[in-house]
This record gives structure tokens, sequence and C-alpha cells, in this order.
């Protein structure tokens, strides 16, 4: 588990909602210095005050975990029907064609 990275996201959304460390340890019910300790990863946080901070910041854990969390991968491919993989390949060919006409846009006919 990465708590560098879990105590710089939550100090990065603390800043969003524009709440101090104090405002958020009052409503997580912990010390300013522990929020202090969480944002930069020198102390571990319960699961408990995890859930009291995500519903302060208002996020999900996912977001401040995401580093953390095991996603599914293109690994788990063979689970999916070959038409399912059929489709997830015109997507991702779609995908990669509007990326490239964004990146590269089509001149501007010239005036005459």
């Amino acid at each position: 588990m990465d708590y560098k990275a879990l105590g710089s996201r939550i100090r990065q959304q603390r800043k969003l909602m524009r709440m101090t460390q104090e405002e958020l340890a009052a409503v997580s019910d912990v010390s300013t210095s522990y929020i202090g300790h969480i944002e930069r990863g020198i102390k571990r946080c319960s699961l408990e005050t995890l859930v009291c901070i995500c519903n302060a910041l208002d996020v999900s854990p996912n977001a401040l975990l995401r580093d953390s969390l095991n996603h599914v991968s293109a690994d788990r491919e063979q689970d999916l029907s070959p038409q399912a993989r059929a489709m997830l390949q015109d997507i991702v060919n779609v995908l990669r064609e509007h990326d490239k006409n964004f990146q590269n846009p089509p001149s501007a006919p010239s005036e005459k």
C-alpha cells in the first residue's frame, strides 16, 4: 500500500474542498497533527478514519486508494466471449482513430 500517495490524495482533495487540516480533523474526529501525519504518509489510518475522511471530503475510497487497488486487467480477457472481445477491439480501434484525428486535425481549406 502506498501511504504517501494516499496522503497526497487526501491533501489534494482537502485543498480542493477548501478545508484546513483543523476542519478535516474535527469532522473526522482525530487530531490535526494526525491528519498532517496521514497526509505526509508517516502514519497509517484505520478503515474507520479513512471512511470519515472520505465522507468529509466527499470522495470515494477508490479515488484515494487507486494505487493500491487491483483493477481488472487485460489478463482477464479470457473471461470474455468472442463477441465481447470483438466489440472491445472495435471500441479500441475507434478510440485510436479518434485520438489520431484529435492530435492531427485536418487543415482548414484555404480561401482563394
